[in-house]
């Protein structure tokens, strides 16, 4: 089974538009979801509250916030919670490249090898 992901809030924009054209083309679609799409997970959800949610759907998080993001995964971890991981997007990355790099993973990879850690992409 293909990876599963769900954007940080703050990748609504240019990612999740060219992740949309992406899957246009028909060709490894990526199951992508954003903060705000699913009920459950709404705009404005704290990043505690994102790991949670991204561990019960078993998705991995997208996200740049490397400021914080390391800290929460840590106390979610340290708490005796999993994740199913974390892509961090690093500054210089192009779109088509993270795009490609998702393609990638979801089709090249499992879960369990991203599990519980932190990467930074691509």
């Amino acid at each position: 089974m293909a990876l599963r992901y769900v954007l940080d809030e703050h990748l609504r924009g240019p990612l999740w538009r060219a992740v949309w054209w992406h899957n246009r083309s028909g060709e490894y679609p990526l199951d992508v979801m954003r903060v705000g799409d699913a009920e459950d997970l709404p705009l404005g959800t704290e990043d505690p509250d994102l790991l949670q949610w991204a561990e019960r759907k078993e998705r991995i998080l997208i996200t740049w916030d490397c400021d914080t993001m390391a800290s929460h995964l840590a106390e979610h971890l340290t708490s005796g919670r999993h994740s199913p991981g974390i892509f961090m997007i690093r500054p210089v990355s192009t779109i088509p490249q993270i795009v490609a790099f998702l393609r990638d993973a979801a089709y090249a990879s499992e879960l369990w090898e991203w599990q519980d850690g932190i990467t930074f992409i691509p």
